[in-house]
């Protein structure tokens, strides 16, 4: 925790400034301000290192021997953008606030992330995976409804796998097929299902009786000893049916979002609807799933035209 951050008094109180500002003012979650928290060490400690002990002695030529510094200790691109955007929103906020008088960060280039198409399922996969599900639920064992229910809602509805944790059982509205999810930065949507799902839920919501306990509450999805559903769980039910299948490097909940992402794409629908149901604050992040449309299409051109 920031509490026992060994920093200079000038460095440590815009640093924990900032923080608060992220829990508080902005609302983000415990594993983005820890996120934040180790970029911004990182740049302190270097700077203090450099002769830094106010937040106005650090300028672009301290910033950029802290980034050569992460360079050459073997980081990752996208992990040097990252903490080069952590940096970047600490010095803007710092300026906001009046603690720096200009932006040192304005200048400070960083190395371009690789963009890595996601790996998403074909649709044949897809319903193959999906209905492995459902023939092991018919059984009636509780867990394999549970499992079924959870893989149809993540593919049905595109949502991350802590918002699928996080549900109650009032979340879910069988009339409207719609699911209210509480997302980043605690912005609520509506997310629509389909009926496949909806049966799904209902096969589920009849068993989760079996595995409830007294302070199970409202979850949605529960734990083979009643608790509510942890991420880890969920991940591994996912990988589970992935690995199944045998024949797909997809892993994971994410994989299933952005193969929903993509399926809602390959079937015409726009990309800003798509950026809703997904969540997305930026129409750019959603963009990428076009490149994964395109990607795929290309891929059947020149699998099946003779000139290709």
């Amino acid at each position: 925790m920031h509490d026992a951050t060994p920093l200079a008094a000038g460095l440590r109180g815009p640093f924990e400034g900032f923080l608060r500002h992220l829990e508080l003012g902005r609302g983000r979650s415990a594993h983005t301000v820890r996120a934040y928290e180790g970029d911004l060490v990182s740049m302190l400690s270097s700077a203090e290192q450099d002769g830094a002990r106010e937040l106005s002695d650090i300028d672009l030529a301290l910033l950029r021997r802290w980034l050569g510094r992460q360079s050459e200790s073997g980081l990752s691109r996208s992990t040097l953008a990252r903490r080069t955007a952590a940096v970047r929103s600490f010095a803007g906020w710092a300026v906001r606030e009046g603690l720096l008088e200009t932006d040192p960060s304005l200048r400070l280039a960083s190395p371009k992330r690789h963009q890595h198409l996601p790996e998403v399922l074909h649709e044949e996969q897809t319903r193959r995976m999906l209905s492995g599900l459902a023939d092991a639920a018919d059984d009636g064992d509780p867990v394999a409804m549970r499992d079924a229910a959870l893989v149809e809602v993540l593919y049905a509805t595109g949502i991350r796998v802590s918002e699928l944790v996080g549900l109650d059982i009032d979340d879910v509205d069988l009339q409207a097929l719609t699911i209210r999810v509480l997302g980043k930065g605690n912005k609520e949507r509506t997310v629509p299902f389909g009926v496949p799902a909806a049966n799904a839920l209902v096969r589920w919501l009849g068993a989760r009786r079996a595995l409830a306990i007294e302070t199970s509450g409202s979850a949605l999805f529960l734990g083979r000893r009643g608790a509510r559903l942890g991420q880890r769980q969920a991940r591994d039910t996912v990988d589970a049916s992935l690995r199944g299948l045998g024949d797909t490097a997809a892993r994971g909940p994410h994989a299933l979002r952005h193969t929903a992402a993509t399926h809602l794409l390959d079937g015409g629908a726009d990309l800003r609807s798509v950026q809703e149901l997904l969540g997305h604050s930026s129409l750019a992040t959603t963009q990428l799933y076009t490149h994964v449309s395109v990607e795929r299409l290309r891929s059947s051109y020149v699998q099946a035209h003779p000139r290709a």
